[in-house]
C-alpha cells in the first residue's frame, strides 16, 4: 500500500514539472556578437633617381617604407546594423619624433535595408566613410603600388565624415553611392560651415550576360563632386570685408571611369576635370580667381599566363599606368607663365608568394611635360620593390 502511494506521488511531481510555465525555465543565452579581425600591410624599398643636377647634402635616395598598415574591426550593432573602424598606421610628415602614428581611416555605424528578390538593397552610413570614387577605384587598381589618379592629383581625400547612402540596383546591374562631408578629408578636422556633396553612378550592363565572361564585370562609372570653402581672409579673421563675404568658394570636380575586373585581366581609363575658385589677396578686398584643370589616366593589370591555364590562374602578372595632369588647363584672373602639365609613369611586374601576400618589382616617374618648369608634384624617378600582405 506504502509503495502504491509513493508512485503515485512521484507521478504527481514528475506531472508538474513537465507542465510549469515557460517563464519559470532558464531564458536561451543571448548569443555574443562576433568580432571580425582583418587587415592590410603593404610597403617597399625604394631608390630614388635624382632629377637635378645638383642633389642636396645628405639628400636621402633610398629607404625602407611602410606605407601603410589598415587594421579593419567590423561588428554587428543589432538587427540590420553594424560598424566598421579602421585604423591608418603611416609615416608622418609632422615635425615630430614619432615616425609612424595611427588615426581614424574609416569609422561609421551602417544600417542595411532589407534587401529584395532581385537584389535590390538599400544602405545607409554616418561617420567617417568612404569618399564618392576612390574606394570604388581602388577595386581595379592596386593600391600598395601607388594611389589612384584622382587622389594622387590631390582631387579629394580617399575618406571624410559625414552621411553616405548605397543604392545596389537590382539584378546586378550597378550601384548608386552618394555622400554629404565635410570637404576637408579624413585627416583635417571640420574647418568651415559648407559641405561638400558628391554622387556615383556604376553600371555593371554585362554582368548577367554568360557568353562573354571576360565583360562580367565590365563597368562604367560617372560622377560628379560639388565641394566648397570658405574665403581665406573669412578663416583667418584677417579680411577687410569680413562679414560681408558670405558665399562659398567652389570647389567642383567631375569625372566618368571605364574598367573591367577579371582575374586573368583588369583594364581602366579615366576622365576628370576640376574646377577651383581661388583668391590673389585673401587677407584684403579680395580678388577672385578661377582654375580649371584636368586629367587622363589608363592602366592595365594582366596575368597573361592565366589565359593558358585551364583553371585561368597565374601568380605571375604585368601592371602597367600612364597619368597626364594639367593642373591649370585655363584659369581667370590671372595667368600662368609656365606650362605645369607633368604625366605620371608607373610599370612593373609582380607575383603571388600565396594567396594573401604578393610581391612587386616596378619603376614610377612623375616629369613635366615640357623641360620649362617642374610642375607639382615635385619631379621624381624611382625603382620600387614593393609588397602587400593581407590577413
Amino acid at each position: 500500500m506504502l509503495r502504491v502511494r509513493f508512485w503515485h506521488l512521484s507521478a504527481i511531481l514528475a506531472s508538474a514539472v513537465a507542465s510549469a510555465p515557460l517563464h519559470a525555465q532558464a531564458a536561451p543565452a543571448t548569443p555574443t556578437p562576433t568580432l571580425n579581425f582583418s587587415g592590410l600591410l603593404f610597403g617597399s624599398y625604394n631608390f630614388q633617381q635624382t632629377t637635378t643636377p645638383n642633389p642636396l647634402t645628405r639628400q636621402i635616395d633610398n629607404s625602407f617604407i611602410v606605407d601603410r598598415a589598415y587594421l579593419n574591426f567590423r561588428m554587428a550593432a543589432g538587427d540590420h546594423g553594424s560598424i566598421r573602424i579602421t585604423t591608418d598606421v603611416y609615416q608622418t610628415s609632422e615635425a615630430t619624433p614619432n615616425a609612424y602614428t595611427i588615426r581614424a581611416k574609416y569609422a561609421y555605424f551602417q544600417y542595411d535595408g532589407d534587401k529584395a528578390s532581385n537584389g535590390a538593397q538599400l544602405i545607409g552610413r554616418v561617420g567617417i566613410l568612404h569618399n564618392v570614387v576612390i574606394d570604388h577605384q581602388e577595386s581595379f587598381w592596386p593600391r600598395y603600388l601607388s594611389q589612384t589618379a584622382v587622389e594622387r592629383a590631390g582631387y579629394f581625400a580617399s575618406a571624410d565624415a559625414g552621411i553616405a547612402t548605397l543604392l545596389t540596383l537590382p539584378d546586378k546591374m550597378g550601384e548608386v553611392y552618394a555622400t554629404i562631408t565635410n570637404g576637408p578629408g579624413y585627416t583635417s578636422r571640420e574647418t568651415d560651415r559648407f559641405k561638400d556633396y558628391a554622387i556615383r553612378l556604376s553600371l555593371t550592363p554585362l554582368a548577367n550576360n554568360k557568353d562573354m565572361p571576360l565583360l562580367n564585370t565590365f563597368t562604367i562609372s560617372g560622377w560628379g563632386y560639388k565641394g566648397a570653402t570658405a574665403s581665406a581672409c573669412v578663416v583667418a579673421g584677417a579680411c577687410a570685408t569680413t562679414g560681408q563675404i558670405g558665399e562659398a568658394l567652389d570647389r567642383s570636380r567631375a569625372g566618368v571611369f571605364v574598367g573591367i575586373r577579371d582575374p586573368r585581366l583588369v583594364l581602366g581609363g579615366e576622365y576628370a576635370q576640376r574646377h577651383e575658385d581661388g583668391e590673389l589677396t585673401p587677407t584684403s578686398n579680395r580678388t577672385k580667381t578661377e582654375t580649371t584643370g584636368r586629367l587622363l589616366s589608363a592602366f592595365t593589370v594582366v596575368r597573361p599566363l592565366a589565359f593558358a591555364d585551364a583553371n585561368g590562374k597565374s601568380p605571375f602578372g604585368i601592371v602597367a599606368r600612364y597619368d597626364m595632369v594639367t593642373p591649370n588647363a585655363t584659369t581667370v584672373g590671372f595667368t600662368t607663365t609656365t606650362d605645369n602639365a607633368y604625366h605620371t609613369l608607373i610599370g612593373g611586374v609582380f607575383y603571388d608568394l600565396n594567396q594573401k601576400i604578393q610581391l612587386a618589382l616596378d619603376y614610377q616617374e612623375s616629369l613635366a611635360s615640357t623641360s620649362s618648369t617642374a610642375a607639382p608634384p615635385a619631379q621624381s624617378k624611382a625603382y620600387f620593390a614593393h609588397f602587400q600582405v593581407a590577413f
